[in-house]
């Protein structure tokens, strides 16, 4: 849970392992489209003045559940730098059947408070 008081809010639609021209980052490879993910997610962040301190939810979504322990194992390496103070946001997490391309096993929702 997150208690939460802003005056301005960002919802970062879905992020898949995409570059900035649409190709896939890491095909068939969990823990590079994790890390493209949570790179294009920052970028946005970014472009909005934010960073990651301003994030208060994830909903991650997982195409194979054989791929939670190596989400987990990337939140245990990653998360300490994203958030130094220990406090990591909610994140809802959802096996689904796939995702807008065949090729992408994850993509990340998020929610940001200004």
């Amino acid at each position: 849970m997150t208690r939460v008081k802003a005056s301005e809010f960002l919802f970062i639609a879905g992020q898949v392992a995409s570059d900035k021209a649409g190709n896939v980052i890491g095909a068939e490879n969990f823990d590079a489209q994790c890390g493209q993910a949570f790179a294009n997610i920052e970028a946005a962040l970014k472009s909005a003045g934010a960073g990651w301190e301003s994030v208060v939810q994830f909903t991650t979504y997982l195409v194979h559940s054989q791929d939670i322990p190596k989400f987990m194992k990337f939140r245990l390496r990653e998360f300490p730098r994203m958030f130094p103070n220990g406090a990591y946001p909610p994140n809802t997490l959802l096996m689904i059947d796939r995702l807008v391309g065949e090729a992408f096993l994850i993509e990340v929702q998020t929610v940001a408070a200004l």
